[in-house]
């Protein structure tokens, strides 16, 4: 602080004694000159920190605060690329004193412009045990290089937890019985795991209790959401097509009328490298083959009333997947713009209900499905999960939405 202030002093006496012995130079002059100068010092209050979810240390996010609303402003209207915000502000792992820059580029993540900071969210978790600096560069910013402006930062080092406390919470489909030539699970975690080896912890039991040989497709780029909160997990394709070798010499993966049981041990590690803290048991029973397409038209519509913003609701005539269930349903006026509003599952991912932002006004509206939504064997609108690769194509060039038409009176 007192440095910025010397600083100040001393552009502003260079500006005087330039007035002084300049001929020409007049005060209006100056005076734009000394208001630009001090625009451009150091803010004194500018400063970097992390903060994060109360429940998650892994979330970390980067705040920089003290910019004036001048500085945000551009900042905000800026159309930068990645690599203009990464040499405003970055964030790299530190090893000892130095930054391991090295032929580690700066984190990815997203940069948000608030109503009083800048913001950086790394876009994956930082690991346990790790310290990473997040560095600001005020020379970098929208107004030009800043006098005197030295980089902020700040470490953070995520704590090494040693008590398990991870589970898996959820397991879809959540249904009590599926389909023999069920396609995939979804399973949730409570805190995010690690990947790699992920199929040493994952079994699939017959009623016997004895484990099904070779179930699931083991892929290397396994199937995580950002957060490593959710796995998809595939049952083996050739396991469940009709002309494929791997169904006709070892059978499917799963029998219609026999019970199964999805095993995820404690031993799987989570993103801290600490063990889960109990195994998880999901038995369910097996129903017959589905390869009906899923149709729309014998899903039941429930509208809600007018004035309210009580929830849509869609009743399916059999259990949906439920990640795409969620985010493949869009709901309209018939001469407006998509609502906004929040859509969930139950009933075993039978029911679809959305609770819109705003209330409901009387008039006709629309639901406009993507076709390539999936029933629990993979059936698409349209087209049955063993339909060939030609006439999948020709169905997405042709027809990628459908609508159902209602009344809200």
């Amino acid at each position: 602080m007192v440095q910025s202030r010397r600083i100040a002093a001393t552009a502003i006496q260079v500006l005087w004694m330039a007035v002084c012995v300049v001929p020409g130079l007049n005060p209006t002059d100056l005076r734009a000159a000394v208001a630009s100068t001090a625009a451009r010092l150091p803010s004194t209050q500018l400063s970097i920190h992390w903060i994060h979810p109360p429940d998650d240390a892994s979330r970390g996010v980067v705040e920089v605060t003290g910019l004036d609303a001048a500085t945000l402003k551009q900042l905000r209207q800026a159309d930068w690329k990645p690599e203009q915000w990464q040499r405003l502000m970055a964030v790299r792992v530190e090893q000892g004193d130095l930054i391991t820059d090295i032929g580690l580029p700066p984190m990815l993540g997203t940069y948000r412009v608030t109503a009083n900071s800048l913001r950086f969210e790394p876009r994956f978790p930082l690991d346990a045990g790790i310290a990473y600096r997040a560095t600001f560069q005020p020379d970098q910013l929208p107004r030009g290089k800043t006098i005197g402006a030295k980089p902020v930062s700040a470490v953070f080092r995520r704590p090494v937890r040693t008590e398990p406390t991870t589970v898996v919470t959820q397991v879809y489909p959540s249904a009590s019985t599926v389909p023999e030539n069920l396609l995939k699970f979804y399973v949730h975690f409570s805190g995010s795991m690690s990947g790699g080896h992920i199929y040493e912890h994952i079994h699939l039991l017959n009623d016997s209790g004895k484990p099904v040989e070779l179930p699931f497709l083991e892929i290397d780029e396994e199937l995580w959401n950002p957060d490593m909160t959710r796995l998809t997990l595939f049952i083996d394709p050739g396991r469940i097509k009709r002309g494929v070798k791997p169904l006709e010499e070892i059978g499917p993966s799963m029998e219609a009328g026999k019970s199964y049981t999805l095993v995820i041990d404690k031993e799987w590690r989570d993103s801290m490298g600490i063990p889960m803290k109990s195994d998880f048991r999901k038995t369910f029973q097996v129903g017959p083959v589905d390869r009906e397409p899923p149709d729309p038209s014998r899903w039941k519509v429930v509208p809600p009333e007018s004035g309210t913003r009580n929830p849509l609701e869609i009743v399916f005539n059999e259990s949906m997947d439920h990640a795409l269930a969620q985010r493949m349903i869009d709901v309209s006026p018939v001469s407006g713009t998509r609502m906004k509003g929040k859509a969930t599952l139950d009933d075993q991912e039978r029911r679809w209900t959305f609770a819109p932002a705003e209330a409901w006004h009387a008039g006709a509206y629309k639901l406009t499905i993507q076709t390539t939504i999936e029933d629990l064997a993979g059936n698409n609108i349209g087209k049955p999960f063993e339909v060939d690769v030609f006439e999948d194509i020709q169905r997405h060039l042709t027809n990628s939405t459908v609508t159902v038409s209602f009344e809200i009176r």
